[in-house]
């Protein structure tokens, strides 16, 4: 039991081995994660969290996957973040700074103090994606939040209320469906898939995910990977 950490889950004090990531000390600590808990290798973004080291000023960001423990560590998670989500058919919007002023009006009242950068999990440029998606640079915007896991952190201490995450998701839907080139081998297979040429290959995998789910596993594991 050398080397443990004191650490302040919710407010509660626990005594932690040195090492675990946030989420392996709070099971550690007996928490079940329920909710809060996803792929466990910073993709998901389902297990934000906020903290503070005692004695420092500054609040934190961070997925608690992916960060270590540190002593006196004042954490908080935030399983769900209230992200403002506009209902939009993609198939009836066009990439103009008129969709963004309809639909995000918000953005407009950023006032440049970047904390939504400041607190980013990905350690991304938000506030800069945030300017293309007021000038409606719809395809900068894409590139420059296209690691964004929409965990929710940088809305959570934006003063202006702005939903980055969706946002950002409305610019890169936008530059898909009307600013890139179509993808020709993409068509073509989301065709196969629609004409049913697939459909007895998925129901196979269906059937071994249910009787034999190391069957599964190990065909993953040793699949073709295109270079």
């Amino acid at each position: 039991m050398e080397n443990m950490l004191n650490v302040y889950l919710f407010g509660k004090k626990y005594q932690v081995p040195a090492g675990l990531t946030i989420m392996t000390a709070m099971e550690y600590a007996g928490y079940e994660l329920v909710r809060g808990c996803g792929c466990r290798n910073g993709f998901c973004g389902a297990c934000a969290t906020i903290y503070r080291i005692k004695g420092e000023i500054e609040l934190h960001g961070c997925l608690a996957c992916q960060t270590e423990i540190q002593e006196g560590m004042y954490i908080a998670t935030l399983p769900f973040f209230p992200l403002e989500k506009r209902v939009y058919n993609i198939e009836d919007i066009k990439p103009d700074q008129q969709i963004m002023m309809q639909l995000y009006p918000e953005i407009y009242s950023c006032i440049g103090c970047n904390a939504c950068t400041k607190a980013c999990t990905q350690e991304l440029n938000v506030m800069q994606y945030i300017a293309y998606a007021q000038r409606g640079e719809y395809a900068k915007c894409a590139e420059e939040s296209f690691d964004c896991v929409m965990c929710g952190v940088c809305s959570s201490r934006c003063p202006a209320g702005i939903s980055h995450p969706q946002v950002a998701m409305l610019a890169r839907r936008l530059n898909g469906k009307y600013i890139e080139p179509e993808c020709g081998h993409l068509s073509d297979r989301v065709n196969e898939v629609n004409e049913g040429i697939f459909d007895k290959q998925i129901e196979e995998l269906m059937t071994k995910a249910v009787n034999n789910i190391d069957e599964i596993k190990d065909m993953y594991n040793h699949r073709e990977i295109e270079k």
